[in-house]
């Protein structure tokens, strides 16, 4: 695929900084503090001029995020100094645990000790609008923007190396069948939360090699950590994730990349920024101010000259606290993959935050809410609360507040502003279409599914 230039779709640039001298990258696990509410870098634009009747009517803000690329956006805008530009000065980033950790805490919310949004796996917000997967406690929430798209990927333990364990399984799949004959054990595969992102991508890339993901195998939730431990003494075969985990697995030498996200579906929807109903209703123009300053900071991490400086600044003890070489090549498009396949060099495979070959980026698109809903369908989740499309639609409008995107958008002068609210047709690697307009159609043509 030839390098797509993002510079000429933007109405500013900014160039790379030097990263500050004598900065520390620390290494290890220990004394991860858990939230981060640092002063902005010295090099943060000046404050925007925000006029009386704009100005945000509260400038705090409690925001979870997990330490994987998809949180960048939210670290970009806080260390830039790109919240406080529009007024939002008392932001705080909150380290979560893991996603039922942050589903706890936005249930509870700030008040309680908590947090009033952050960064979410689809369709998360819409899961807990529901009362789904929060113990019928409903807790609206809204989906305000798109964090990325890509820097997700399939890691497969070295054992099974030479297997055909690649992007098409067809050829792996008699082998993977029948691993309980050869190990006594069914093929084992993870990802971190049930029913969203991370598991729809695996469950995808399975069932479109003709194999179960219900029946075949033994596919669950498991924390990162984990599961590298369990490719290590090999009890764990499979996993899907987001950046920097799948390339710490290569990296260490335990295993090697089956598969991108970016070849499954190219410039696929990722994680979201979402946050609680009642904290947007209450705070409309702080709502926008904190979509501008994420809105900066995308359009700032797409830029190849500022991803030295990034990669300095997520690697750093106060988010992700891991070596800068193990987050460089995703940022840099440059994945070695494993079992013959050749290795990417482009930086359009890997993470992308403001715009991408098919168009905008941090635009929360309706049509890609429907596919998550559709696939949430498709595998029987929660069929008793999300029985049909037209439930499936009436959730997505309460939740998606696309409105609020256009808004920011254009009050900050941004021309990249898309003219519908769906991106169209959507094609995978394998063929398979996804047409919003005849979701039906796409669930009819799928062999392997539940409904």
């Amino acid at each position: 695929m030839a390098q797509f230039s993002r510079i000429s779709r933007r109405n500013f640039l900014y160039t790379a900084g030097a990263s500050a001298a004598g900065s520390i990258l620390l290494k290890g696990c220990a004394g991860n503090p858990p939230s981060a509410t640092s002063e902005p870098a010295a090099d943060a634009p000046a404050a925007a001029p925000v006029a009386a009747a704009d100005s945000p009517e509260v400038a705090t803000v409690k925001l979870g995020y997990i330490p994987i690329v998809e949180s960048a956006g939210l670290i970009i805008a806080q260390e830039k100094g790109f919240f406080a530009k529009y007024g939002m000065t008392g932001v705080e980033l909150s380290k979560q645990a893991n996603w039922a950790s942050a589903r706890d805490n936005v249930t509870i919310g700030a008040g309680g000790g908590g947090i009033d949004g952050g960064q979410w796996q689809m369709p998360m917000p819409h899961l807990i609008s529901e009362g789904i997967i929060t113990n019928g406690q409903k807790v609206p929430m809204y989906v305000l923007a798109q964090l990325n798209t890509q820097g997700n990927g399939i890691a497969i333990s070295g054992i099974h190396e030479g297997k055909g364990v690649q992007l098409d399984l067809k050829g792996a799949a008699d082998y993977i069948k029948g691993f309980p004959a050869n190990e006594g054990r069914k093929f084992k595969a993870a990802h971190t939360f049930p029913n969203v992102n991370q598991d729809f991508w695996i469950r995808y890339w399975f069932a479109a090699g003709g194999i179960d993901p219900d029946n075949d195998i033994d596919l669950l939730a498991v924390p990162p950590a984990e599961t590298v431990q369990g490719m290590r003494n090999g009890t764990m075969d499979a996993f899907s994730t987001g950046d920097p985990w799948p390339y710490r697995i290569v990296t260490d030498k335990i295993g090697y990349m089956a598969a991108l996200t970016h070849q499954i579906w190219e410039f696929h929807p990722e994680e979201y920024l979402a946050i609680r109903a009642d904290w947007v209703d209450a705070n409309p123009k702080a709502t926008k101010a904190l979509i501008k300053g994420l809105m900066e900071a995308q359009q700032w991490c797409d830029e190849p000259a500022n991803r030295p400086e990034l990669v300095q600044i997520c690697a750093g003890r106060n988010y992700f606290n891991i070596p800068p070489e193990i987050l460089t090549p995703p940022y840099e498009g440059a994945y070695t993959m494993g079992d013959g396949q050749p290795a990417f060099d482009d930086i359009n495979a890997g993470p992308l935050y403001w715009t991408d070959p098919k168009g905008s980026v941090s635009y929360p698109y309706k049509s890609h809410d429907l596919w998550f809903l559709t696939e949430t369908l498709r595998w029987g989740f929660h069929k008793d609360a999300i029985a049909d499309f037209d439930t499936a639609k009436r959730i997505i409008d309460a939740v998606n507040r696309e409105d609020l995107w256009r808004e920011a958008a254009q009050e900050a002068g941004f021309s990249d502003i898309p003219d519908k609210t769906s991106r169209g047709v959507e094609t995978f690697f394998d063929g398979t279409q996804f047409d919003p307009e005849n979701p039906q159609a796409y669930l009819d043509s799928l062999t392997i599914k539940r409904v």
